[in-house]
């Protein structure tokens, strides 16, 4: 087994997990979420701790430290939350926040409706940044990467959706 796996998870007051078979539930003042365990991975729950053990370590020991990470960012998930923050560069790049979805308008000829999943939220504080909140990290980066995928960053000018903290590398513009 990998040094992440014997980390063991520590559950904080006011978090319950419930571990039925392969499938675990975290529940929190946030949300809940659910999870199914990969085979021949065991979750052993002593107090305020979780760890998480291979029966088979011959098959796939590395899922061991995978759903350790899982089960420890469910944990956050449901406590603090995450966020992810997206910038629009771009002369004329703006979102707005309406409700479930998020109107974008990035250069092309309509705009754009983004479909938020079930679990994230959007907040748009000024028209050029959007904040994407959610209990889910997978849910909330997933989210994050298909806006940026409406209009990727492009390397001449750098206009596009980044996120926030991103470097982007710039080509030179070729010469005659």
């Amino acid at each position: 087994m990998f040094r992440v796996a014997k980390a063991p998870v520590t559950i904080p007051k006011g978090v319950e997990v419930t571990i039925d078979g392969s499938a675990v539930a975290v529940k929190g003042s946030k949300a809940t979420l659910h999870m199914t365990l990969y085979p021949g991975i065991e979750l052993e729950q002593d107090g305020d701790k979780v760890r998480v053990s291979d029966a088979s370590a011959e098959k796939n020991p590395s899922m061991a430290g995978t759903m350790r990470a899982n089960l420890n960012n469910m944990v956050v998930g449901v406590t603090e939350g995450f966020q992810r923050k997206l910038q629009l560069i771009g002369v004329g790049y703006r979102a707005a926040a309406q409700g479930n979805k998020i109107n974008l308008q990035l250069g092309y000829s309509n705009p754009v409706d983004y479909q938020l999943p079930e679990g994230v939220s959007a907040q748009t504080p000024t028209q050029t940044e959007i904040v994407l909140t959610g209990a889910d990290r997978q849910a909330v980066g997933q989210a994050a990467a298909e806006i940026r995928a409406i209009r990727p960053p492009e390397p001449y000018k750098g206009k596009g959706v980044r996120y926030e903290g991103e470097r982007v590398v710039m080509k030179e513009a070729k010469k005659k």
